[in-house]
């Protein structure tokens, strides 16, 4: 074939050629290292080839991708991004070493200390409630204690209890006994009594109310377990003197009205130091009949109270 005809085929078959071997060099490892990989790589200097070769950028236009149709004035270098690697740690100094030391060794003395007033706490509480529980007990054994001796001194005391008795020989005269009942002798300080009409128990005075002060006896009474003294006695005569009208006889009779002697009885232990006074109160009811008379124990509670 004729020189002026093969020259017009080799520049088709170079442009057709190139196209593929633009984004080899932009890609390939090898094309930046100067290494040819294309089979169609030449000696020649100004070739594409020979450029590579070099390392150096071809001075001629190229063409790749993006200038398929006409050369590009300017080829984008491949650029390889580097991350530095991390400095390294820089070692501790003797200071922070021992900074660091002394901050773990108070917060371990912290700790300690905290574990250590927390436990004395709870020691403290439990000892507290052991010892409010031991008051408590002591509590209730000194009132157990109390009560005991409180029981002792009344079971061992003297004790006067009062009661009606008829006299003997008389079917209408009584006799009001003051009776010794305790384990002490007693020593009757003062006695007191009065008579009252009313037609019941209700129509008593609230608390009992005597004309005349509290008296002494006229002997000393001295009253031994089980022994008894008379301290009041009244009879069917007297009912007259105590009435003021024979009217006021007539409704006692028909039992209207009822005629109540009550008193009291003050006394000590003679055993015992004499300082301690008791009080028994007593009220008895004279039912006055028109043959035949009686007495029987009767009046408020208030009337007859024991101390």
């Amino acid at each position: 074939m004729p020189l002026k005809h093969q020259f017009p085929a080799a520049a088709l078959l170079l442009l057709a050629f190139v196209p593929g071997v633009c984004p080899a060099q932009a890609t390939s490892p090898a094309a930046q290292t100067g290494k040819s990989t294309s089979p169609g790589a030449t000696s020649h200097s100004g070739s594409p080839a020979s450029s590579a070769s070099s390392g150096l950028p071809a001075s001629g236009p190229s063409t790749g991708p993006d200038c398929a149709i006409a050369p590009c004035d300017d080829t984008p270098q491949h650029i390889a991004a580097v991350n530095p690697p991390p400095p390294a740690p820089a070692p501790w100094s003797l200071p922070e070493r021992l900074k660091w030391m002394a901050e773990m060794l108070l917060m371990v003395i912290a700790a300690a200390f905290a574990w250590m007033t927390f436990s004395a706490l709870h020691k403290i509480e439990r000892q507290t409630r052991y010892s409010e529980e031991t008051a408590q007990a002591a509590v209730e054994a000194a009132r157990a204690a109390l009560l005991f001796a409180e029981s002792q001194a009344r079971a061992e005391r003297p004790w006067i209890l009062v009661s009606p008795s008829p006299m003997p020989g008389s079917g209408d005269s009584f006799s009001i006994m003051a009776t010794n009942r305790g384990r002490n002798p007693a020593r009757i300080v003062t006695l007191a009594e009065c008579i009252a009409i009313a037609k019941d128990e209700t129509e008593l005075p609230a608390d009992p109310l005597f004309k005349t002060e509290p008296r002494a006896p006229l002997a000393p009474i001295l009253l031994l377990p089980g022994e008894s003294a008379n301290i009041k006695s009244f009879s069917r005569e007297e009912v007259k003197s105590v009435c003021e009208s024979p009217d006021e006889v007539r409704r006692i009779e028909e039992w209207e009205e009822k005629i109540y002697l009550y008193g009291n009885v003050v006394y000590t232990d003679l055993a015992g130091s004499g300082k301690t006074a008791y009080e028994t109160g007593w009220c008895c009811w004279y039912i006055h009949g028109r043959q035949k008379s009686g007495m029987i124990m009767a009046g408020p509670p208030e009337y007859n109270r024991h101390t």
